[in-house]
């Protein structure tokens, strides 16, 4: 069986991270990878520079060609820009009945530039959100959507709660932001927390982590893993990718793709 991914995101025209990372971070895993593009960024490892959005109409007939002739076991979300668009890919992902949901809610670039318009986010907790298998947020993005601070682990174990009950199936807050030598990764399924830990790695490469993280997940999902391994394939893939660095670029540059299929061991 050949198993298919679908991402919906923007282009990174530097190819670290949005519809380039998610797509080879698919083909890496053995699956196959679909793209609906919903803006085109103009970016490097020094920042963004430009975001053009696709219409409306655009990104929905992208998904609906998918729909009809190539049904992904998984789909993933990644920059949506806009609270109309959001409401229509809802609306599409709920029509498809594409339950194996990741919605990586990306609101900010590594150089610190806003990708998430403010309105938007309300959006994303009424529509996308509900319809989410998993939700991938980190430390900033989760303090957005639910408006609390984030210091220490019991306040993101709140939190967790908080974004559970806006009714995503899995929560997962990832980590890095946190400034401690560890890089803990925090998953709560309703019922129980479970933590997933890695030594951090100090380098600046590390533009795409969190969309590649993202769609490690929704490979993983499409082949049929359960979100808890697929967590674990992801810390590897991630850890691997930042460890063995491409060194490109003068500011934040992207990880590396390959370095996970190559079975590079990173202490």
């Amino acid at each position: 069986m050949v198993y298919k991914a679908l991402t919906i995101a923007g282009s990174d025209s530097g190819g670290g991270a949005g519809i380039q990372a998610d797509l080879k971070t698919f083909q890496e895993l053995d699956v196959y990878g679909m793209s609906a593009i919903t803006a085109v960024t103009a970016q490097n490892t020094l920042g963004v520079q430009g975001v053009y959005p696709m219409s409306v109409e655009a990104v929905i007939q992208q998904i609906k060609s998918i729909a009809a002739d190539l049904p992904p076991q998984a789909v993933k979300t990644g920059m949506l820009f806009s609270s109309e668009l959001i409401r229509a890919v809802a609306d599409e992902i709920k029509h498809a009945d594409w339950v194996k949901l990741v919605v990586d809610p990306v609101m900010i670039a590594k150089g610190g530039a806003s990708l998430l318009q403010e309105e938007a986010v309300a959006a994303l907790k009424e529509y996308l959100i509900p319809l989410a298998y998993v939700i991938t947020p980190n430390i900033p993005e989760a303090e957005v959507l639910s408006g609390m601070k984030i210091n220490f682990m019991a306040d993101r174990k709140m939190v967790a709660i908080k974004l559970y009950e806006l009714g995503a199936k899995h929560v997962v807050i990832k980590g890095g932001h946190d400034n401690s030598e560890l890089v803990t990764d925090l998953l709560y399924d309703g019922e129980q927390f479970y933590e997933f830990t890695s030594k951090r790695l100090i380098t600046q490469h590390t533009h795409g982590t969190g969309c590649t993280f993202a769609a490690v997940i929704t490979a993983e999902l499409a082949k049929g893993h359960t979100v808890y391994e697929a967590i674990q394939v992801a810390k590897e893939f991630i850890h691997a990718a930042i460890g063995e660095e491409l060194g490109i670029g003068s500011g934040h540059g992207p990880t590396n793709h390959w370095a996970y299929r190559r079975g590079v061991q990173v202490g």
